[in-house]
């Protein structure tokens, strides 16, 4: 079951036929399945008209698949080097004489990510922002104005809905652009935490159910009409270095993570960028990320904010 959310309000759902549940919400619903232990298809209402839901895409009126009502409770976070070819990239930007610290991550996760049973490694984490930065399909991903690169990062994003007890729920999955700045990144490997404080977007499809073991999509810019880029990137288990399971279980450890009503949206890491081909996007550019499992693709403008003048911070 796929599921899509309305800016305006109303939830599609694709389970067979395309149909829409107006004055919906999938928190809303997520929500209800959370405190009362019912999966989420059994609170989904049967019924609803039939929808084109890429005609609705391409009006602009999807939003991201799940949205915390109160933006600051909405969390975007995620984690590197976890796919097996994801370690090349990050160590030829980081890698001096001997193994760099991004190659030593990568080989820790390979050892010990996918432990039998218990707990494994713990990975790379990063920090994104709040609900403010979660970019809907369609909108465009702006870079600010001090930065030096906007660079998109074809991924996978887990949902997460925290129950009234605490306990974490995977609600589902969507297709992701962890939108970064590589070239910040490469200057020195602690100015990863500031590459990666950007948007980030998400959907247009909310996968419902386990993620697949082998996931292959695609990843393109394209710039005037003309495709500048296009190769295919890998996700799913199969060819990641850690379990789903090892990564949910280093997210959500912190008992800061575990507050009741609270919504996370962990994005899986990749290990494939247009910047290790030498692109740097431009304005105007368009990314296009796509995989069949996830239905309809994701595509996002860039843009470049304007400005740039220095932060004065007002005493009190």
């Amino acid at each position: 079951m796929h599921l899509s959310q309305l800016k305006s309000g109303g939830v599609v759902v694709r389970d067979g036929g395309t149909r829409l549940i107006p004055r919906a919400s999938i928190y809303e619903l997520a929500m209800a399945a959370a405190a009362s232990g019912k999966p989420l298809a059994s609170v989904i209402p049967s019924g609803g008209e039939a929808v084109d839901l890429a005609e609705l895409a391409a009006g602009g009126k999807l939003d991201v698949p799940l949205r915390h009502p109160e933006p600051a409770r909405m969390f975007l976070t995620g984690t590197g080097l976890t796919h097996t070819g994801s370690a090349n990239t990050r160590d030829a930007m980081h890698s001096s004489e001997g193994l760099s610290d991004s190659m030593k991550m990568f080989r820790m996760g390979l050892e010990g990510g996918k432990p039998a049973s218990g707990v494994g490694v713990q990975p790379e984490w990063f920090y994104k922002g709040t609900g403010t930065e979660a970019v809907a399909p369609g909108d465009p991903l702006t870079s600010p104005a001090f930065a030096l690169d906007g660079g998109e990062e074809p991924e996978i994003a887990g949902f997460y809905l925290i129950a009234p007890d605490g306990t974490p729920c995977r609600v589902g999955f969507s297709l992701a652009n962890e939108f970064s700045d590589h070239v910040t990144e490469k200057i020195n490997y602690l100015f990863l935490a500031h590459s990666k404080l950007r948007p980030a977007a998400f959907g247009p499809e909310l996968l419902v159910g386990d993620l697949p073991q082998d996931i292959r999509g695609t990843s393109r810019i394209r710039r005037g009409g003309q495709v500048i880029f296009d190769k295919p990137f890998l996700s799913g288990e199969a060819n990641m270095s850690h379990s789903i399971a090892n990564l949910e279980h280093h997210h959500f450890k912190y008992a800061l993570f575990r507050q009741p009503g609270d919504l996370h949206v962990h994005m899986f890491g990749t290990a494939t960028l247009s910047f290790a081909d030498g692109i740097k996007p431009e304005p105007g550019d368009v990314f296009e990320i796509e995989a069949p499992d996830f239905g309809l693709p994701l595509r996002n403008l860039l843009r470049t904010e304007e400005g740039g003048k220095p932060i004065s911070v007002r005493r009190l």
